[in-house]
């Protein structure tokens, strides 16, 4: 069994046992540390105040409904990131200019009934609008700093995809 030169403690977090359980098995080969999990929605499950110096945030801000859900949500994931520590987010981002966003909207229309027909392309975008609202990654980066982030960073943008974070000062933040 390969394990980081440094064994770190990992507690994951999932609405779905399964992905959960596949998460932990892969974890675990990356690690001696302890590897815990929590089934459950993170605006809801207590976790440790400033418990973690490393939060990864993966396809899941996107579900986030109303402007005050997002900062809500924002908040928990800066009430759980230690001083010094970061968040990290990969997720999918809408477009600041209209325009844009038709054309991305466009683009996956049509790649969705090359891919299925039609039918399948409705079905498909009926969930995206019943079930998704991301936000523009311009917009989440300054939420990250309204929330009390003292840093944040645009690592990467294509379409409606990015991967993007924000850094809690070391010292005490001052409470936005």
């Amino acid at each position: 069994m390969q394990y980081a030169e440094q064994p770190f403690a990992c507690d994951l977090l999932d609405l779905s046992q399964p992905m959960l359980q596949r998460a932990k098995e892969r974890v675990q080969l990356a690690t001696s540390a302890t590897v815990r999990t929590f089934q459950g929605d993170f605006r809801e499950v207590e976790l440790p105040e400033a418990g973690y110096d490393v939060i990864l945030a993966a396809a899941v801000l996107h579900h986030l409904r109303d402007d005050q859900d997002w900062e809500r949500a924002f908040q928990k994931l800066f009430s759980l990131t230690a001083p010094g520590g970061s968040v990290w987010i990969t997720d999918l981002v809408a477009q600041e200019t209209k325009p844009v966003q038709q054309m991305i909207e466009q683009r996956y229309s049509k790649y969705l009934c090359e891919l299925g027909g039609e039918a399948y392309c409705d079905k498909v975008l009926a969930y995206i609008a019943r079930e998704d609202s991301p936000r523009p990654v311009t917009w989440q980066l300054e939420l990250l700093r309204r929330v009390g982030f003292s840093q944040v960073e645009l690592l990467h943008k294509n379409t409606c995809f990015a991967a993007f974070g924000a850094v809690r000062l070391s010292v005490p933040d001052k409470e936005p």
